[in-house]
């Protein structure tokens, strides 16, 4: 059974012709940087918080712990039902006037609907 790789007169295999061949040569490595970013290099949004809802309900209180451990205090009287376990993104602000929704820090949920998975 022959084969169906080409090679050369030197025996090396040889690309097909519809096909470019790979060069031997190793792409040149990028210098190390000299000092951190001066930014952040992974900028997200400072009004979004995402996590599970662990007080739920029709509301307006909630509370939700983030990806990262914290705790929050919701109020989101137009919020509607949050279910408790139901992951979350929530656009959020400071509390307009004061309010106790728990433990957790304090925020105003100013999303019209919730985005849960």
């Amino acid at each position: 059974m022959p084969d169906d790789q080409a090679t050369s007169p030197t025996g090396d295999p040889v690309a097909p012709a519809d096909r470019p061949s790979l060069s031997a040569t190793r792409p040149p490595t990028p210098p190390r940087p000299t000092a951190p970013p001066r930014k952040p290099t992974d900028n997200r949004p400072t009004d979004l918080i995402a996590g599970r809802i662990t007080r739920g309900g029709d509301g307006p209180c909630y509370g939700l712990v983030d990806e990262n451990d914290r705790e929050y205090a919701l109020h989101g009287p137009d919020a509607g039902p949050l279910a408790v376990g139901a992951f979350v993104t929530l656009r959020v602000a400071p509390p307009a006037e004061p309010f106790d929704c728990g433990p957790g820090t304090p925020m105003r949920i100013v999303t019209d609907r919730p985005s849960t998975r």
